[in-house]
């Protein structure tokens, strides 16, 4: 089982449409960034874990699911890259592969001495294209293979239905 543990405010701040959003609307990047990460989820298989910062949102830790992805708000004084390290160490063994998403120089590295991939913002960003490239040709080819819900026919036998209906027949 492969699992993606996401860095949420790094990514919100590296990736440029989120960053633009959380200027002026830092919950709706949150749940924008939330939605992406479900439809990575439902293309890849992946288990996808997003941390979010408490220093952000104060009070206690909060877990969720959305979509089918966790989200989980640390506790006050818990940064993300602490909850994410204690994630990878826990979750990582024979049968499963974390990856973490996150441009923080010292916490890629942190995580990678724990047997844990790295996953820079920018490749989750460029996966991301790519999958939603591949989601829209899967879409398209599916409508250009629906059968038409209009019956077509001869452009002669269309005018004599015309004139049918109009009476001139």
């Amino acid at each position: 089982m492969d699992i993606l543990l996401v860095d949420g405010y790094n990514i919100i701040g590296a990736w440029p449409d989120l960053q633009i959003l959380k200027k002026s609307n830092l919950a709706e990047a949150r749940n924008l960034l939330i939605e992406k990460m479900a439809e990575y989820q439902a293309y890849t298989g992946y288990r996808v874990i997003i941390v979010f910062d408490a220093h952000l949102v104060k009070g206690i830790e909060n877990k969720q699911k959305r979509y089918r992805v966790e989200v989980i708000f640390t506790r006050e004084n818990e940064t993300a890259d602490e909850r994410i390290e204690k994630l990878a160490k826990t979750l990582n063994n024979i049968k499963t592969q974390v990856h973490v998403a996150t441009s923080d120089f010292t916490e890629q590295w942190a995580i990678f001495g724990q047997g844990a991939l790295r996953k820079s913002a920018r490749e989750l960003l460029n996966e991301m294209a790519s999958i939603e490239g591949r989601i829209k040709k899967r879409v398209k080819k599916i409508e250009d293979n629906r059968p038409s819900s209009k019956i077509l026919f001869p452009n002669d036998v269309m005018e004599k239905l015309e004139k049918m209906r109009r009476g001139d027949l």
